[in-house]
């Protein structure tokens, strides 16, 4: 297959595979960037409750939110997206008016805002949201069958935003600190979103309302609903942190095909815990759901539809035959627990953090089980979907992601890092020091390559300028007769020095190649680059 096709099929959200100059609006601004409107108050709670009318595709309810006042303004921006309507904004009984700009909607708050009050305020919304065209890829609500004809039903909304089908305050520097969702479905079916089942309250009306209270941090494209005929099993993990519960959601006619597949989750925990540290939401479970999509790492509720085949879809995408050793999704998208939902990026900019690190966790999961090699050939294998289209980073404050390469070329940049750190254990701690140090935060690039420096005692700017920030692979250009080795850097930034491993005759000797020749005297015969550097290698 192209390349194209390879990196389109890898992504969790939609992405421009081609490297264009965008033009960017108000609207762009207004959802990516931290607006006065947004700056002052922090959200603390949400109790998202709504009504899904499954045959007229629509969704009718309110959130309500808690949030504490920062600072003294009297303008808030809630976020929505249309087709659906805020319907009325009321805050202690009073309605308020609110003046909508596209998505944004500007709240004229009555009452006076005290710094250090906690406030609440209920947002009545209707209608149908943006049914998804290929989650989740493009986003929405996707609204399937089963097999037996049944309703099934899910959201996936990541990029677009989680203002796709429900208000809130859509940015993703500031995360609730905790949610209850209720969703009323019809009474044979089920809803399945993130933390634990507090109750099912049955109504006259042959419906049901599931109520799921999540007690972590959550970010907002993490909220899901998930509605469907499903059936329930699940076992416990003796973990870091003691006992987690493991629960999956399944349609019925593949109970026993899941009973056996999602073995793997019980392993996959085991590997990522080894290297990233606890599970982080403990509090609220962890779930595999399956949906009629794909799959997506919603936090605590994790979302499966690889058919229970190992690999993508029962394909290899490094092409290592290593890749098929594991279920792509129940490997990847739970490896965001760790990266996109334990620790989440400020700005859309930064959402390699998410995916190369996740990305990564593939090859790290191989190694766990199937050892060093195992691990290196399936990375490597991946090289060949990058495309060096764009950076790795994208435009600040307008909700802008960078290149599709955040996750082959940000897995192996990653890999490439371990192999400066000379010591898996060091790398190790790295790894689990990012999940402790930023334990449920927002971040950004600067404060995790700021972190990783320390840890390790380098300066890595200018290897993170050159696998983040530039399209240009450094290329190793050297020579090697007469038992001396001349060598340099080209296709690199200014100040771009990475050591490389060689083998001599088999042996293992280290070079520090710059812009400018080099030598180096060494004996032997037979010289081989170490594959493990993700650079190009040119002899003369």
């Amino acid at each position: 297959m192209k390349k194209s096709i390879w990196v389109f099929l890898y992504l969790g959200l939609t992405y421009t595979l081609i490297a264009q100059e965008y033009q960017f609006t108000r609207q762009d601004s207004l959802r990516g960037s931290i607006t006065k409107e947004r700056a002052w108050w922090d959200v603390t709670y949400y109790h998202l409750d709504i009504k899904v009318d499954i045959d007229k595709k629509t969704i009718n309810g309110k959130n309500t939110i808690y949030y504490n006042v920062l600072e003294e303004q009297q303008t808030l921006q809630i976020d929505l997206q249309p087709p659906l309507r805020i319907g009325k904004v009321v805050q202690e009984g009073k309605e308020l008016q609110f003046i909508s700009e596209g998505n944004a909607h500007f709240v004229k708050l009555s009452k006076k805002q005290k710094k250090n009050s906690i406030n609440t305020l209920e947002i009545f919304y209707h209608g149908k949201p943006k049914e998804a065209v290929n989650a989740p890829w493009d986003g929405g609500i996707t609204w399937k069958k089963d097999q037996k004809g049944n309703d099934f039903v899910a959201s996936a909304c990541q990029g677009l935003g989680a203002s796709i089908w429900w208000p809130n305050k859509d940015h993703m520097y500031d995360e609730v600190d905790s949610l209850l969702i209720s969703v009323n479905v019809p009474d044979k079916l089920m809803n399945v979103s993130n933390g634990r089942l507090r109750a099912i309250e049955k109504h006259d009306n042959n419906t049901k309302t599931f109520h799921w209270f999540v007690s972590n941090p959550i970010n907002n494209y993490g909220v899901n609903i998930n509605i469907g005929d499903y059936a329930h099993f699940g076992e416990q993990y003796e973990g870091e942190k003691g006992t987690l519960d493991l629960d999956y959601y399944v349609l019925k006619d593949n109970l026993t095909n899941a009973k056996e597949h999602f073995e793997q989750v019980p392993k996959m925990m085991k590997a990522f815990e080894h290297w990233f540290g606890p599970y982080p939401f403990y509090e609220d479970s962890y779930k595999l759901v399956e949906v009629p999509y794909l799959g997506m790492e919603h936090q605590s509720s994790v979302t499966y539809g690889n058919k229970y085949l190992n690999g993508y879809l029962g394909t290899d995408l490094s092409g290592s035959g290593w890749g098929t050793k594991f279920d792509f999704i129940i490997v990847h998208e739970s490896g965001h627990e760790w990266f996109a939902n334990n620790i989440t990026h400020k700005d859309a900019a930064d959402m390699w953090i998410h995916e190369g690190f996740t990305a990564y966790s593939e090859s790290l999961f191989l190694d766990y089980y199937y050892g060093e090699k195992a691990a290196s050939e399936y990375v490597i294998g991946t090289r060949k979907n990058i495309q060096n289209d764009r950076p790795i980073i994208g435009e600040y404050h307008v909700n802008h992601e960078g290149s599709a390469d955040m996750y082959f070329k940000g897995s192996n940049m990653l890999h490439t890092l371990r192999q400066l750190i000379k010591n898996d254990e060091v790398w190790r701690s790295v790894l689990r020091g990012i999940n402790k140090k930023f334990y449920h935060q927002t971040v950004t690039t600067k404060q995790i390559e700021e972190y990783i420096s320390s840890k390790i005692n380098i300066d890595l700017s200018s290897f993170f300028d050159q696998y983040l920030r530039n399209t240009k692979i450094p290329t190793l250009e050297y020579r090697f007769t007469n038992n001396q080795i001349k060598y340099r850097y080209t296709d690199c930034i200014t100040d771009f020095s990475m050591p490389i491993r060689i083998f001599v005759d088999g042996s293992p000797i280290w070079i520090q190649p710059e812009k400018t020749w080099k030598s180096k005297s060494i004996e032997g015969k037979k010289l081989k680059i170490d594959p493990n550097f993700y650079i190009n290698i040119k002899s003369f």
